[in-house]
């Protein structure tokens, strides 16, 4: 009974029966289905603010801005009435590389259409590259043209929500290009462009890659799967073509001369 009174006065909960696999799946099935409802839900949003925002849906309801629209009616502050829209414009410059990037493969009736697409991406991962929607479009319309493309892998829902879902993350977690004072000796600027052009070719080779051979495989199974057709298909020595994938996975280019 003291035991009891003390464990209560201190807030300590009873021990708990130890959970057995089974629960722990359903659990986790549990979690995977809410956070997928919220993925949703953020793509549903934006595309209603997009909407309501170019309707200026404010002005019948008798109010003077977004914002101030924003505010009476929802609650939220003007911080974040203008992320909302941030999140529509990234989740729409992304729809827009997926349409353009899959044209090939959509006039092969094989490719999806990208407002039919879920990317299961978070609010705070559009947030994050909302100012960079030009790099993240750019890359998604490449590395799906590439695929088109080459033929070697087809262009279908799980494989488009993979490219997006990469694309997204690799702006993100991407370090800012460090800037550069241009030389006032035109062969010295020269010689830097050519280079910085070597490597940007490069990178672009090892992420076009990494499509067909994901990070997460060793540079032993990456060589015996479909990269080493598209070396092949692309007249790129299968040596050459690991060394820019170690590149575009790791960002130095020491990876190009195999000593990292």
């Amino acid at each position: 009974m003291g035991e009891h009174d003390e464990h209560q006065e201190h807030g300590v909960e009873p021990a708990r029966p130890p959970l057995t696999a089974a629960r722990a799946r359903e659990m986790t099935a549990g979690l995977r289905e809410a956070m997928d409802d919220v993925r949703r839900s953020v793509a549903v949003l934006a595309a209603r603010v997009r909407d309501a925002h170019a309707a200026r849906v404010w002005l019948p309801l008798g109010h003077g801005s977004w914002e101030s629209y924003c505010d009476a009616e929802f609650g939220i502050s003007r911080a974040q009435a203008y992320r909302l829209l941030d999140v529509a414009g990234a989740l729409a410059a992304i729809h827009g590389a997926v349409d353009v990037g899959t044209e090939t493969s959509r006039m092969r009736d094989t490719g999806p259409s990208a407002a039919a697409l879920d990317y299961g991406l978070s609010q705070r991962a559009l947030i994050a590259v909302s100012g960079r929607t030009d790099v993240v479009a750019e890359l998604i319309t490449r590395r799906l043209a590439a695929l088109a493309h080459s033929g070697l892998q087809a262009l279908d829902e799980p494989t488009v929500r993979a490219v997006v879902r990469q694309a997204v993350r690799d702006v993100r977690i991407a370090p800012p290009p460090p800037p550069v004072d241009p030389s006032a000796d035109p062969v010295v600027a020269a010689g830097r462009q050519l280079t910085a052009n070597l490597f940007s070719s490069a990178h672009a080779i090892g992420e076009l890659m990494l499509e067909v051979a994901p990070a997460y495989l060793s540079d032993t199974e990456a060589a015996t799967g479909v990269m080493a057709l598209l070396c092949e298909e692309i007249g790129e020595p299968l040596e050459h073509g690991l060394a820019a994938r170690r590149y575009a996975m790791s960002g130095d280019r020491r990876a190009l001369h195999g000593r990292v």
